[in-house]
């Protein structure tokens, strides 16, 4: 049955496991069916319209946006992820709508300046259970976004809400935020989620390996042909090109790389996520959820490969002097901010001082990780020279 979805610009009907919007399992407060949308492409719009998704255009992917403006940001970052995600879910005959949705908010939660500023805020955050992204995202949809009358969050649909929590598989060990909110609207942590969900996962790692070749060779923090000294389909790739156009120049070139390497992902994880759906047969998007094991999944022989590529990326990019110097000032930033707002919450702005004064003792940590983790790169350092620096004009 596969086959008749597989590759296929607009398989109808949907595959019998995909996701439907008219089965969902509904939100945790109940609002009238939209008119001209389903379930999940109201989750959609509602995670582009909030102020979370807004503020990922200045937040670090792995460069501060004043390093550059054509190095991807969160926002950019997400949006080609859906973009894959949509691709996959289609050849899959799955929900792309879900997918998309999934793929769009599965970073909310980032703090400023990425891993740096998650690690600065998890420290500080230790001793209440510390920081996660993750976990945050989870808390901005169902919490920190205040834009409806009727509630808090973004009162997303069941299935939307399980595919982001869950779309790195079983919560085995949940956080607490976590755990509190399966209270209320159990989200089924201890099963893998949707297969749309797992295919945004997996879109998640095409993005970044690919695109962060594209941002590193942009910043010259290594060579294209050490690239190819690590990869051995990075070089097939490049010999290819280099016979089809000799005299293309170096930055095309890229460019034509990153697009065969995105379109080898593409192929690749279609065709094994289709031969383990083969040998599971599902019938119904539960059969996925308690299938025990993924069922979106690169080969084995592509899996090397993308191991080779993450691992030249460890070495050569994310750990790089000019990378590391950036990470070093962003914890500072951060830990600073966080200290001072801690000793001295009358600098918080006058929403947050007044969350921070009407808190239990403990509470306040978590005030103030929530405002910092909310902040963009460039507000973070804004208000840091506003705190910090005597001379600034700032206030």
């Amino acid at each position: 049955m596969l086959e008749q979805y597989l590759f296929d610009a607009s398989p109808n009907p949907p595959a019998p496991y995909a996701a439907s919007a008219k089965s969902s399992r509904g939100r945790l407060i109940s609002e009238p069916d939209p008119d001209n949308r389903s379930n999940f492409q109201r989750d959609r719009d509602r995670i582009i319209h909030s102020n979370a998704f807004r503020r990922m255009k200045h937040k670090t992917q792995v460069f501060v946006f004043h390093e550059g403006d054509y190095f991807r940001t969160r926002l950019t970052h997400s949006l080609e992820v859906a973009q894959i995600a949509r691709t996959v879910a289609r050849n899959l005959g799955i929900n792309e709508d879900l997918a998309e949705a999934v793929a769009l908010a599965h970073d909310l939660g980032h703090t400023p300046f990425g891993h740096a500023g998650e690690e600065a805020l998890s420290s500080k955050l230790s001793h209440v259970g510390g920081f996660d992204h993750n976990v945050q995202t989870l808390r901005v949809l169902t919490r920190l976004e205040q834009r409806y009358a009727g509630f808090d969050g973004l009162n997303l649909s069941w299935e939307t809400l399980e595919g982001v929590v869950k779309h790195n598989g079983p919560l085995l060990e949940p956080a607490l935020a976590v755990r509190n909110y399966d209270k209320s609207h159990s989200l089924e942590l201890t099963t893998h989620a949707s297969l749309e969900a797992q295919v945004a996962a997996i879109a998640d790692d095409i993005a970044y390996n690919t695109h962060d070749i594209d941002d590193g060779l942009r910043a010259q923090l290594f060579p294209l042909g050490a690239v190819a000294d690590a990869s051995a389909l990075v070089a097939n790739h490049l010999r290819a090109i280099d016979k089809k156009w000799p005299e293309l120049d170096r930055q095309r070139r890229i460019y034509e790389l990153v697009r065969a390497l995105i379109g080898d992902l593409v192929r690749d994880l279609t065709t094994e996520t289709a031969n383990r759906l083969r040998e599971l047969k599902p019938k119904t998007a539960t059969d996925i959820r308690s299938a025990g094991k993924p069922m979106a999944s690169f080969s084995k022989e592509m899996t090397l490969e993308l191991n080779a590529l993450r691992a030249f990326l460890r070495t050569n990019m994310y750990r790089h002097t000019q990378v590391n110097r950036m990470t070093s000032k962003a914890k500072r930033i951060v830990s600073d901010l966080f200290e001072v707002f801690i000793a001295e919450p009358q600098s918080l702005p006058a929403e947050w001082r007044k969350l921070a004064e009407e808190s239990k003792e403990m509470k306040i940590y978590r005030i103030v990780g929530d405002y910092i983790a909310g902040m963009t790169d460039r507000y973070a350092m804004l208000e840091h020279q506003r705190l910090f620096e005597i001379n600034s004009l700032s206030l």
